[in-house]
C-alpha cells in the first residue's frame, strides 16, 4: 500500500489532489483526518473548502482531531475551525466542544479576544440547547 502522505495534497493549491482525495475509500480517509484538518488554518488557501467538505463527512470521527487542534496556540486556526468546521456539525458531534466553547465564551483569554473567538464561541453555545 502506497504511504499515506502520498496522498495528501501536496501543497495548498493541489485541488486537483482534493478531488483524488474524495474518492478515497474511508477508511483511507480517516487514517488521513488529523493531516487534512492542517489543510484549514486558512481557508482562503485553494485546498481549504475541499478539505472542509471532506472533514465534515466524518462528525464523529474527527472531534478529537478538532480537539487537538484547539488546544493549539493559534487563534487564528481556531477562529477558521469554528466558524467553518464546528458550527458545521451536528448537534451531537458539537456537544464535544462545550467546555472549550464555554471556556472561551466566558473567559477568553487576551489573544482568543482579539480574534473574538468568545463571540462565535458563544453563537455555537446557543446551537447546543436542543
Amino acid at each position: 500500500m502506497e504511504k499515506l502522505e502520498s496522498f495528501l495534497p501536496r501543497n495548498v493549491y493541489d485541488v486537483e489532489q482534493v478531488e483524488k482525495i474524495k474518492k478515497l475509500d474511508r477508511h483511507i480517509l480517516r487514517s488521513l483526518l488529523p493531516d487534512l484538518l492542517e489543510f484549514t488554518k486558512d481557508m482562503n488557501w485553494p485546498v481549504a473548502p475541499g478539505i472542509l467538505e471532506i472533514l465534515l463527512t466524518f462528525p464523529k470521527e474527527i472531534v478529537p482531531h478538532v480537539q487537538a487542534a484547539l488546544s493549539s496556540d493559534d487563534e487564528n486556526w481556531k477562529w477558521f475551525i469554528l466558524h467553518f468546521l464546528i458550527i458545521e456539525l451536528p448537534v451531537e458531534s458539537r456537544v464535544h466542544f462545550k467546555a472549550y466553547l464555554t471556556r472561551v465564551a466566558e473567559t477568553p483569554t487576551q489573544d482568543e479576544l482579539a480574534e473574538e473567538l468568545d463571540e462565535i464561541a458563544q453563537e455555537i453555545l446557543e446551537t447546543l440547547h436542543y
